[in-house]
């Protein structure tokens, strides 16, 4: 059988942008070689930021006495997953947003679970239908507003085209998956020809090139730069944890958009069980036990997201930012029209930012 140091060798065949961004990280500081595919482990290959994730891998190990093997990396797992094929050492796979997983999906690289923990615990809107994954949390994709210079209370999403903001929104590229869900979003709500009118007005209204993170659009309200940004909720209580940070975070607030009407878009973190999982059991547990009310606590609370489970409240510093009405979108329509708001994206020049 094909050694995991071959299909190491298999990674020089990805392009050179995968390769660099590849970072390894293992819980338990051990490499994934055959010797760590034995019954006690389960080896994760993961999207999600290791310091996010270690919190509930260690509440797992200890609950089950199972060691986490864990690599990461920004992209470029997807490909790697292919590349291996039925030799790869991976039992589950995370991500960071749900267009990753119907990607691992269609690419065949995912199996359907068979759990009924998880289709009980998991509402049919935040999983495949096929249960080839799972969301684990959501996040709303919100505006953050200068506190000083914007005075309004409320906001759609329409509202970003309007020209009364020109020149005075902010936000990183139009083809990162955050931004290409929330398209795709406005493409169902609206059809494509509004939504195609609606993308390239925002475009006319950006304080400049599409750039950077959710974050770096908050640094820019506080600098002066914009007045409004559009990013993910959960950076809030990153920021306002980070002594450097947490000026951007004072200058502004958090507007759920559409909150008197369909409601905010919400995206998903999520897990998968990888198509050729050596430890497929373990892989189910795990991905049973990130479902779990104590899990879920955990995700509350330390990273500031909101469960998936019900039951399982939102921390106080989520609460403090008002209540979130979810656009009931099912992420399976989102995913269905995804590909065509990348394209509507590159459609109106989106990413060469106002006046191209």
């Amino acid at each position: 059988m094909t050694t995991f140091v071959g299909a190491l060798l298999r990674l020089v065949h990805m392009t050179s942008t995968a390769i660099l961004t590849v970072a390894f990280f293992t819980i338990s500081n051990i490499v994934l070689t055959p010797a760590s595919w034995a019954d006690g482990n389960v080896n994760i290959y993961s999207y999600r930021e290791p310091t996010l994730v270690k919190p509930l891998v260690d509440a797992f190990q200890k609950e089950t006495g199972i060691k986490v093997n864990m690599i990461y990396a920004k992209s470029g797992l997807i490909e790697r997953l292919q590349a291996e094929g039925k030799n790869s050492p991976a039992d589950v796979l995370l991500t960071n947003e749900f267009g990753l997983l119907t990607q691992a999906k269609t690419g065949g690289v995912t199996q359907p679970i068979v759990s009924k923990t998880l289709s009980t615990a998991i509402p049919a809107k935040l999983r495949d239908s096929e249960n080839h994954w799972f969301a684990l949390t959501r996040r709303a994709r919100v505006i953050y507003a200068s506190k000083d210079r914007v005075k309004i209370d409320s906001i759609r999403y329409e509202d970003l085209a309007d020209p009364k903001w020109r020149g005075r929104v902010c936000t990183r590229s139009g083809q990162h998956t955050y931004n290409v869900a929330l398209i795709a979003s406005m493409i169902a709500h609206q059809g494509p020809d509004k939504a195609k009118s609606w993308l390239n007005g925002l475009k006319n209204n950006l304080a400049r090139k599409p750039a950077g993170g959710d974050r770096e659009g908050v640094r820019d309200i506080f600098a002066g730069v914009c007045d409004l940004a559009v990013g993910n909720s959960y950076y809030m209580a990153a920021m306002m944890r980070n002594p450097k940070q947490k000026p951007w975070a004072d200058a502004v607030k958090i507007l759920f958009p559409n909150a008197d009407g369909r409601g905010t878009h919400v995206n998903i973190s999520g897990a998968a069980l990888a198509a050729h999982a050596p430890h497929s059991a373990n892989g189910i547990r795990f991905i049973e036990f990130l479902a779990s009310k104590p899990a879920q606590k955990i995700y509350a609370e330390l990273i500031s997201e909101y469960p998936v489970v019900e039951g399982v409240e939102v921390s106080d510093i989520v609460k403090s930012w008002g209540a979130l009405k979810a656009d009931p979108l099912p992420l399976e329509k989102i995913g269905e029209l995804r590909s065509r708001a990348s394209r509507m994206v590159d459609e109106v020049n989106y990413n060469a930012g106002p006046n191209s």
